[in-house]
């Protein structure tokens, strides 16, 4: 990784502070949502051998589970948070005198219940701060949606994003699905044509941007997990290889999660809450549909990519982190939505995107102010990077926001 002279820190701090009237902004409140850390693939071996010529890595960890490194992983980006957010003056550390005002709520599945539980030990060490989750249930519906999206409806939208020739997705991005093909030796990207089909009450996109999707996916984690040897990419996969593959994820990714129709299904529930809750903070006063309590400080949210890409779709942001493809949700990274007081009774809201580098993750570097993760600062439709008034940003996320797919509370 790139060293960051120290000289740099000031200016890296001020950056992130959203332009305000007299006076030093002061950070309010923070509502981090997260991807889960690295985790073995989802796919169990027998059926990813089917697609290669030799037989896939075996996983330390059953599959789509988090992983030793990965939990590491995880525990390092708390330690960034807790340093940052002390440095704010929006927690007190060292001590306990905040971790009442700290909420963590994360999925059902055990990558995302890790992912808290990494992040609760790690924000501020030594204190008790419990995870929240749905227990007992298939789903939750803050990250899986609420409501039952049309499927025709589903379909039009990504046929009409794919246009009169969907081939020509193929040939747009021949080098990553030959250099997959190279790697795998197999299936990978000999998947059909492209087009896209109502499965049950959702749609699939069809063809090698499907399969090549997770297999570029599990890549990206051998590589993070510090896989060596045949056991990354069967000795065939490179830091520049791996670069070249991720396109095809990110495609897949843009289709079936940023499409807005599709977005605003899956998103709008959690985008409600994430709202409501950053209303709570700003007014002080009890908010239905907010998650914890008026007075907290951090809501952290350990959920999935597919997330943060429903909420960058559904908000029009963008970004490009370093060795990354374009709106890319690596394991780990996070859209952090940042609340600051700006005068008496006056707010103004920016946002933030976050992940650690590919090498970062890779050699399990430790963060800190002076070593932080990749991050750029979005903005939101009529805002600049550097952030909005609060009014103005409500706004846009209260206009993103489809209410037939909002969970009362």
């Amino acid at each position: 990784m790139k060293n960051r002279p120290t000289l740099l820190i000031g200016a890296l701090l001020l950056a992130a502070r959203p332009a305000g009237g007299a006076g030093e902004p002061e950070l309010k409140y923070v509502a981090i949502v997260s991807r889960h850390g690295v985790r073995s693939p989802t796919w169990d071996n027998a059926r990813l051998d089917a697609y290669s010529a030799e037989p896939w890595p075996r996983w330390e960890v059953p599959p789509g589970e988090l992983t030793s490194h990965g939990r590491k992983l995880i525990e390092q980006m708390g330690a960034y948070y807790r340093e940052w957010l002390s440095a704010e003056h929006l927690v007190r550390v060292p001590g306990c005198p905040d971790a009442r005002r700290v909420y963590i709520r994360a999925d059902v599945d055990q990558r995302t219940l890790e992912t808290g539980r990494a992040f609760a030990e790690s924000l501020l060490p030594g204190c008790e701060i419990a995870v929240h989750s749905e227990t007992g249930r298939a789903a939750d519906q803050l990250f899986s949606g609420f409501g039952t999206p049309d499927p025709n409806r589903m379909l039009a939208a990504v046929t009409e994003r794919l246009g009169r020739d969907p081939q020509k997705l193929v040939a747009d991005h021949r080098e990553a699905l030959d250099t997959l093909q190279a790697i795998v030796r197999g299936k990978a990207a000999d998947g059909g044509d492209v087009g896209v089909m109502v499965k049950g009450r959702s749609v699939e996109l069809t063809g090698p941007f499907a399969i090549g999707s997770t297999f570029s996916e599990n890549l990206l984690l051998e590589y993070a997990d510090g896989m060596q040897g045949r056991a990354l990419g069967w000795g065939r996969l490179t830091r520049e290889k791996l670069s070249c593959v991720l396109e095809i994820h990110a495609v897949y990714a843009d289709m079936m999660r940023r499409t807005a129709y599709l977005a605003r299904a899956r998103g709008s529930n959690l985008l409600a809450h994430v709202l409501r809750s950053i209303e709570q903070a700003a007014s002080g006063k009890a908010t239905g549909g907010a998650i914890g309590q008026p007075g907290d400080a951090v809501l952290l949210l350990a959920g999935h990519d597919t997330n943060l890409s429903n909420l960058s779709g559904m908000l029009g942001l963008a970004w490009k982190l370093d060795g990354y493809q374009r709106d890319d949700t690596p394991p780990g990274g996070a859209l952090i939505f940042s609340l600051w007081r700006v005068g008496d009774g006056q707010y103004s809201m920016k946002l933030r995107y976050v992940a650690q580098s590919l090498d970062q993750m890779r050699n399990a570097e430790a963060l800190s102010l002076k070593s932080p993760p990749e991050g750029q600062d979005v903005a939101l439709p009529g805002c600049g990077a550097s952030g909005c008034a609060w009014e103005t940003a409500r706004r846009v996320m209260e206009e993103a926001i489809d209410p037939a797919f909002v969970a009362a509370r």
